[in-house]
């Protein structure tokens, strides 16, 4: 089966767009969502609508737990906390609900592990082969049987691998085929869609054959000048638009 994965929209929906026009050129069999689908950017509404139609397998990620309500942004910066308050305010009751029931993971039978964070918590990061350690670990003590997670939060893509106790880091590389085996557990960031973070302004995903064991990753232009507009007219933190413009 061929997988579509994004991660980190973050209410963008010129990239979130331009993203699924790809995917559906991919021909795939299904899409995920590592979570953040809100916060941030300026079409939280729009975003999750289309989620909700696609019928997007998702997880919660930290924005969108603290936009449901369920938490307070209280460990958020000031212009991400002021982001997550307005898109609070802005949600329509049903995309309130459908944020609301989200699960922090998912395993996928056994294809493949999503969370948005690490596997250790949602909130949590994975920047480092120290973090991708502890992981690897609780896959192995908790998911016995699957060896590829997906996961987001950092908005940078990258591949851990765990091969004989050593641990492997191989940085996003656009249109180039990643190869997983068997033997090793794997640890798979697509990027992100709506906010990278690597200097790029392009949003990324990937496609992953679980047949072939093949993760692709793509990288999509987009209006990031109309988006970081947008920003600016909802009267979200201008810093944010700039964000757009400039990949960081």
């Amino acid at each position: 089966m061929k997988t579509a994965i994004v991660s980190d929209i973050h209410s963008n929906i010129e990239a979130l767009q331009e993203c699924l026009k790809r995917v559906d050129e991919e021909g795939v069999d299904e899409i995920v969502s590592l979570g953040d689908i809100v916060g941030y950017n300026a079409n939280p509404n729009e975003c999750l609508d289309i989620i909700r139609e696609r019928n997007v397998l998702s997880i919660m990620g930290n924005h969108d737990v603290c936009a449901a309500g369920l938490r307070e942004p209280i460990d958020f910066n000031p212009i991400a906390r002021d982001a997550i308050l307005w898109t609070r305010r802005v949600l329509t009751a049903e995309n309130n609900h459908f944020l609301t029931v989200l699960p922090d993971a998912r395993r996928v039978q056994d294809r493949f592990l999503m969370v948005h964070g690490a596997v250790t918590h949602r909130d949590n990061y994975i920047f480092n082969e120290f973090d991708a350690r502890e992981s690897f670990e609780l896959m192995i003590e908790k998911h016995p049987g699957v060896n590829v997670c997906f996961f987001g939060h950092t908005h940078r893509g990258i591949i851990y691998r765990l091969i004989d106790g050593r641990i492997e880091a191989f940085e996003e590389s656009e249109d180039v085929d990643v190869q997983l085996d068997n033997a090793s557990l794997w640890l798979v960031n697509p990027g992100s869609v709506g906010q990278p973070r690597d200097g790029d302004p392009r949003a990324s995903f990937v496609t992953y054959d679980d047949h072939k064991k093949v993760v692709s990753y793509h990288r999509i232009d987009y209006d990031v000048p109309k988006s970081s507009r947008k920003v600016v007219n909802a009267g979200l933190p201008p810093q944010l638009g700039q964000r757009l413009l400039l990949g960081i």
